[in-house]
């Protein structure tokens, strides 16, 4: 029919499970490598994450994680905290699980 379109799903989505929102990137710092995470939900060091947006699009594991320039292993709902990632991820990028 017209105006029909296949319905494109997400990688992160097995079967029916919804795609849930860990956090979103607030600030990158590109010449450390770190991004500045508002956790949403908990991350752990080890947590496989995709970040996704408008020209941003890769998996990666969670290696180290800061609070306050303080190392953690795991965030809380509502801390931003700093991930180090291998990729240059922008202001308003999406976090989920891997």
């Amino acid at each position: 029919m017209a105006g029909d379109s296949p319905v494109k799903r997400s990688p992160a989505r097995k079967g029916n499970a919804k795609l849930v929102l860990l956090g979103a990137v607030t600030h990158y710092f590109g010449h450390i490598g770190v991004a500045i995470v508002k956790c949403k939900k908990p991350i752990s060091v080890g947590d496989a994450l995709w970040f996704k947006g408008a020209t941003t699009d890769f998996r990666a594991s969670v290696s180290s994680m800061q609070w306050e320039h303080k190392p953690i292993s795991k965030s809380k709902k509502g801390q931003e905290v700093g991930i180090k990632v291998k990729e240059h991820v922008r202001e308003g990028d999406s976090v989920f699980p891997a």
